[in-house]
């Protein structure tokens, strides 16, 4: 039942990315979720990995963006 809902969750982003709907990321949501439960904790290892580095990558780009521009270099 996780498989499922990984997989409906997977195949709804790829969808959205697309913007043209349709049933791809259904099929792909529907592969990932079987390739993630065949792989293992190997597997659950990387998936975890990758989205512990698309987290850490979003929230230094909103540090960043907080920050503002940086200030002009100096001419010597």
């Amino acid at each position: 039942m996780i498989g499922k809902l990984i997989g409906a969750f997977i195949g709804h982003r790829i969808d959205r990315r697309d913007g043209e709907g349709g049933v791809k990321g259904a099929v792909l949501g529907a592969a990932a979720a079987s390739v993630v439960r065949r792989a293992g904790p190997i597997g659950l290892l990387l998936g975890g990995a990758y989205v512990a580095k698309k987290a850490l990558d979003r929230r230094k780009a909103d540090r960043g963006a907080e920050k503002g521009p940086p200030p002009p270099a100096a001419r010597a």
